[in-house]
């Protein structure tokens, strides 16, 4: 196989490694806070957006720690170890106490800073700048039909169901728990590249570990401690560059969506009992449509690559357009309480006579624009910061995580036309200041070119 073959088959892995994963993950955060209002036992007293908000808050936080980790065990096993910690948190949900559940919270923080840097370490090193478009979009795509498989066994599996058994709970986190795992095992099948015939290209290297084990005869612990201090020193540079704080509002607002729309708005939906006595099953439904949209745009902007002759921020403009109308038709179609209505459901009015249709055209518009934003995120950091790719991406999901905790938390309190409120104000901004970004870095691109005749 050719070396550019290599590569992208370690995309395609490490996309559908991601898949398996949060096929689990993703359904499991967007049902976690209707299963937990249905559950038959008073000495369970946890929240679903407590979880996720404490989830979030350490995932921020760990990310100061990720490169490290990443340096020192090689992304590989980073991204396997942090993948049982998923699993973990998972099958808790079999047999849930509160205090498991929140500890298993505080470990999946821990384990999702090191599995995103990881990834976006495999990224940058499978990719040149004139893949790093194509192979994001593979790998969002393949990501986000987690979003559609999950949803379509959720739906499948609480088609009818007003209320959600204990048996009913059990077989679907036992079945998402298994898939969890298929999907850390498949890391390793994830090869190291061959090297390019570019020096400056040869900087990195997939398996890390290997390459510590190799210089470790002479003085191990020395270089080891070494290494995951220039990570963190190098995460904390990146953090305040000019293109990184440029690019930190859109980021910001890609955490903040994150939150509503994979655990607040199918929370919103399964509350309107206008719908019907399906409106828990429209959960799978709404979570299939999401990603419908998710998987659309990463392949039209990503894999095909179509819009790179205007650069990325048409793409940008295109995901902040459809996430307003998605915020206009979700004002209108979903009763304000309804983020917070208890396990009966909210008997409030919207503005216009609840339409099914109208809300999971939303859900489809919400994971359009979400897969514009990330796409060219991920393009953009992985190409200004390819010679510090582990660090850029903590930095990345550090920003990102602390919004969506952010989010989380005030989804506690807020009701809906607010929670929209701030999605809108920190969507226009971060667009604006990701259209500067875009243009430093090509800028910075067209004197690299000069520079090279």
């Amino acid at each position: 196989m050719s070396p550019e073959g290599k590569r992208l088959l370690n995309i395609i892995i490490l996309g559908f490694g991601f898949m398996f994963m949060f096929t689990a993950f993703q359904t499991c955060g967007n049902i976690e806070q209707t299963v937990i209002k249905s559950f038959n036992s008073t000495e369970f007293h946890g929240s679903g957006y407590t979880s996720m908000a404490i989830i979030y808050g350490v995932f921020s936080a760990s990310n100061l720690i990720a490169p490290s980790v990443v340096t020192v065990i090689g992304p590989q096993l980073s991204m396997f170890f942090s993948g049982l910690l998923y699993s973990g948190y998972i099958a808790m949900f079999i047999y849930p106490y509160t205090w498991s559940f929140y500890t298993a919270s505080v470990l999946v923080g821990i384990g999702a800073a090191v599995l995103w840097t990881a990834q976006g370490n495999v990224l940058a090193i499978n990719s040149t700048d004139s893949t790093i478009g194509r192979n994001s979009g593979i790998f969002w795509a393949l990501l986000q039909f987690s979003l559609f498989f999950g949803n379509l066994y959720i739906y499948c599996a609480w088609h009818g169901h007003v209320h959600i058994t204990d048996k009913d709970r059990q077989t679907v986190f036992i079945s998402l728990t298994v898939i969890s795992l298929v999907g850390c095992f498949l890391f390793f099948l994830i090869r190291k590249p061959d090297p390019e015939p570019s020096p400056s290209e040869a900087s990195e290297s997939l398996l890390q570990a290997e390459s510590i084990e190799n210089s470790t005869v002479s003085s191990p612990r020395a270089d080891l401690c070494s290494q995951a201090l220039d990570a963190f020193v190098q995460a904390c540079k990146i953090s305040v560059t000019k293109e990184m704080l440029l690019l930190s509002i859109s980021i910001g607002y890609t955490g903040l969506e994150l939150t509503f729309y994979s655990g607040v708005y199918g929370t919103c939906i399964g509350a309107m009992t206008r719908f019907g006595k399906d409106a828990k099953s429209l959960i799978g439904i709404s979570g299939i449509c999401i990603g419908i949209g998710e998987i659309l745009g990463g392949g039209v902007f990503g894999m095909l690559n179509k819009c790179n002759r205007f650069g990325r921020n048409p793409v940008v403009l295109l995901g902040l357009i459809t996430h307003f109308i998605a915020f206009y038709l979700i004002f209108l179609n979903i009763a304000s309480d309804a983020p917070l209505a208890p396990e009966a459901g909210t008997e409030l009015q919207a503005y216009i006579t609840p339409s099914v249709g109208v809300a999971l055209l939303c859900s489809f518009l919400l994971g359009l624009g979400d897969s514009c934003f990330n796409t060219q995120l991920l393009s953009i950091i992985g190409f200004t910061f390819r010679d510090n790719s582990a660090p850029a991406f903590a930095v990345f999901k550090f920003i990102q995580s602390i919004m969506a905790a952010l989010a989380f938390f005030y989804s506690n309190y807020l009701l809906l036309h607010w929670q929209l409120l701030i999605l809108v104000l920190v969507g226009f901004l971060g667009s604006m200041t990701f259209f500067v970004a875009e243009w430093v870095a090509e800028s910075n691109r067209r004197e690299s070119d000069y520079d090279s005749i």
